[in-house]
This record gives C-alpha cells, sequence and structure tokens, in this order.
C-alpha cells in the first residue's frame, strides 16, 4: 500500500514510489520559496525565497536551515555548472549570476542587444557549459519580487548563454511567460513552461516540448506537452527515465515522456520548483510556498552527460 503521500493515475507511477515513505517538511517560514539546488560536495540545498530577499542553505548532515545570503537581489531560479559553482537568476539584479569558489559573485549576462533584461526566472547549465534561462516579467511587475519597471525588451524569450564566447541568443520567442526548463537526460530536448495565465484568464498554462538542433545552439518544433489542470506548471526536473516532475497547485504530477499524467506527489501548499539530491539523487526536494519538502522516491535525477 502507498502511503497518503501518493496519488497513482496510471500504473506506472508504483515503480518510482515505495509503500513506507512519507512527504516531509524540513523548514518552514518563507513567503515563496523557490529555484531549490543541491550541492553534492557539500551535502546541502540551497533555495530563494524571493519576497524576503534572502537564499536559505539547508544542511543535510544535521537539518539544520541558515541564511546563505541576505539581501539576495530577489533571486528565483538556481543551477549548478559543470565546475560546481551557483548560477543565479536575479529578479532585482535583471541578470544571470554567478558565485564563484570564493564567495564572491559575477554578472554573467543582463541585456540582450543593449536592453535589459526582465527579470530571468529559471536556468540550466548543458553539458557544453551554456546557461539556458527563462526571462518573464515577474520581478518587474511590481515592487513584491523585485523592482517594478517596464519592460526595454517589451517580450519575454527563451535564451541561451554561451560564457565562453559571451554570447547570447533568443531560441525561443514566442511565449507569454516562459518560466521552468530543463533537458531530456541525453538533451536532445528541451521542455519549457509557459505561465502566461498569471496575466491573462485564458493564458498558457502548459509545457512546451522543444528539439534540440545536433549543432545543440537552437531549438525547433515547440508542440504543447501538457495541460495544467490545477494551477500552473511553474519548476521541474527530469529523472534517469525521462520522467518529468513538476510543480503544479496540487503538489509533484509526474509525467511519463509520452505525455500521460500517471502519478502525484501531494504537497499540502501551491509547489514552485523542485529539484533532485541526496547521496544517491532520489531525494525529491519541493519548495511549496512557505515551506521546504522532500520524499525519497525510487528513481534518480537525471545527470548531464558528459561533454
Amino acid at each position: 500500500m502507498l502511503s497518503e503521500s501518493f496519488e497513482v493515475f496510471d500504473d506506472r507511477f508504483r515503480r518510482y514510489v515505495g509503500g513506507n515513505v512519507h512527504l516531509e517538511k524540513l523548514y518552514t517560514g518563507c513567503r515563496w520559496a523557490e529555484g531549490p539546488a543541491y550541492f553534492a560536495a557539500g551535502r546541502y540545498l540551497v533555495w530563494s525565497d524571493i519576497p524576503n530577499d534572502r537564499i536559505m542553505r539547508w544542511d543535510e548532515t544535521d537539518g539544520s536551515v541558515s541564511v546563505f545570503r541576505a539581501p539576495a537581489l530577489h533571486t528565483n531560479g538556481h543551477t549548478i555548472d559543470r565546475e560546481g559553482r551557483m548560477i543565479s537568476c536575479e529578479h532585482r539584479g535583471r541578470c544571470v549570476s554567478r558565485t564563484e569558489h570564493d564567495g564572491s559573485r559575477t554578472v554573467l549576462v543582463s541585456h540582450y542587444q543593449g536592453k535589459r533584461l526582465n527579470s530571468p526566472n529559471d536556468a540550466v547549465v548543458k553539458s557544453d557549459g551554456t546557461i539556458w534561462f527563462t526571462d518573464p516579467s515577474y520581478g518587474i511587475d511590481g515592487e513584491y519580487e523585485g523592482d517594478a519597471a517596464p519592460s526595454e525588451i517589451g517580450a519575454c524569450h527563451v535564451y541561451r548563454f554561451d560564457p565562453a564566447k559571451n554570447e547570447l541568443t533568443a531560441v525561443a520567442t514566442d511565449f507569454e511567460k516562459p518560466n521552468g526548463l530543463a533537458f531530456t537526460p541525453d538533451e536532445s530536448l528541451l521542455y519549457v513552461a509557459d505561465t502566461g495565465a498569471t496575466h491573462r484568464p485564458d493564458g498558457a498554462r502548459h509545457i512546451r516540448r522543444f528539439r534540440v538542433s545536433a549543432d545543440g545552439k537552437s531549438l525547433s518544433g515547440g508542440e504543447k506537452f501538457a495541460e495544467c489542470a490545477i494551477g500552473l506548471f511553474d519548476g521541474f526536473r527530469l529523472d534517469v527515465h525521462g520522467n518529468i516532475w513538476t510543480s503544479t497547485g496540487a503538489g509533484v504530477d509526474c509525467y511519463d515522456p509520452d505525455g500521460t499524467l500517471i502519478g502525484r506527489v501531494r504537497v499540502p501548499e501551491v509547489v514552485a520548483n523542485v529539484c533532485f539530491g541526496g547521496p544517491k539523487r532520489n531525494r525529491l526536494f519541493i519548495c511549496g510556498t512557505t515551506s521546504l519538502y522532500a520524499v525519497y522516491v525510487n528513481t534518480q535525477g537525471a545527470l548531464r552527460p558528459k561533454a
């Protein structure tokens, strides 16, 4: 028997969850928890508390929670590059930054064609070292999660940034509000969420799927992969089998690569983002509005292919 933490919609989900496993609350006290990233070498997790303008840190060795950085320029999504450095999407900084090994901050990219970015939201690092990120307007829409300002670009795009060449390219320009994104384990496909429904009642609330070109520099396709039935898709991650574990208003929904909703991790708060971590990469960390949760699953988070 599965615990009350899981809901099965398709029998394929049963192989990924255990019978004596329960959702755990690791911390509470945030206003809007977002952007988790797990550092395997230090066995700790960082995540953003955007309205409180701080980055939090949970230590796996003793369960303690501390403030990693404050003020934090209203950072949102975080990820880790190939050298183990933290890549951050900054709302107030309106840039993508990198935290170096010595703790210093480097702004990687802040402008597109001479105009300031809106408010980078989420990012992933590809095996070739390029950074792919989304740039909706949430951080400039008001004062709660950034600084209110007009969009200089006048649109919300998905970008590819090459740090080696200092080159920024818009790879998808037909989104309302691009949000979470992730590659398949072999990096042949890129999934991107669109949360345009935050600004229009009939706006987008789906995940789209793109094919990555052979040279890894551009996208094609972009068909709708899944529509969110409860709330909105926000951040998500893939496991080694290509399943998508995505935030929704009901918890974390799990989609098979064929687009079927196969199961759900029930969470008592609206979920913003997730990531895999732990020594075996089989622990799903969940940012749920005011709290940080975690649950063990019978799969592992996908790793980047070796370059």
